[in-house]
């Protein structure tokens, strides 16, 4: 019964956080539509998360064949840079670097990191930031 109640867990989990990046995904879209965030910083998250969906299929295939692996470090750093809805969707979906709990440790991390830059960048003092930023390299 115990492993019964594990396995619904599991799966409970799993949708509801293939949901959370599915949902994250649709307010982008939504933000990016209403002019609510910059059109740039939703393409990139589509794009990065489609990149890194894609990254993590071709890791997921090369695991299975035995061939040489994309580096973890690779997979954080597009987790970092704002991939980590696509990575979050194939660890879910493809059931690829969902268990091991170093890696996931990592990129729930990578996840608060990139999703503090983002409302950092919102903020009053982090449009400044920006646009003091732009003014120098313009």
């Amino acid at each position: 019964m115990a492993t019964r109640i594990t396995k619904l867990q599991t799966i409970r989990t799993s949708g509801l956080l293939t949901c959370a990046a599915a949902i994250f995904l649709s307010t982008v879209v939504a933000a990016t539509y209403f002019a609510w965030i910059p059109m740039p910083l939703g393409v990139v998250y589509l794009a990065l998360s489609l990149l890194t969906f894609g990254v993590y299929a071709i890791d997921k295939s090369k695991a299975k064949r035995g061939g040489w692996r994309i580096p973890e470090k690779t997979l954080h750093l597009l987790s970092l840079v704002g991939g980590w809805p696509g990575a979050l969707l194939a660890q879910q979906l493809l059931r690829h670097k969902s268990s091991k709990t170093s890696f996931r440790i990592v990129f729930w991390l990578t996840l608060c990191i990139n999703l503090g830059a983002i409302g950092w960048m919102m903020s009053p003092d982090g449009q400044a930031s920006i646009h003091s930023l732009i003014a120098v390299v313009s």
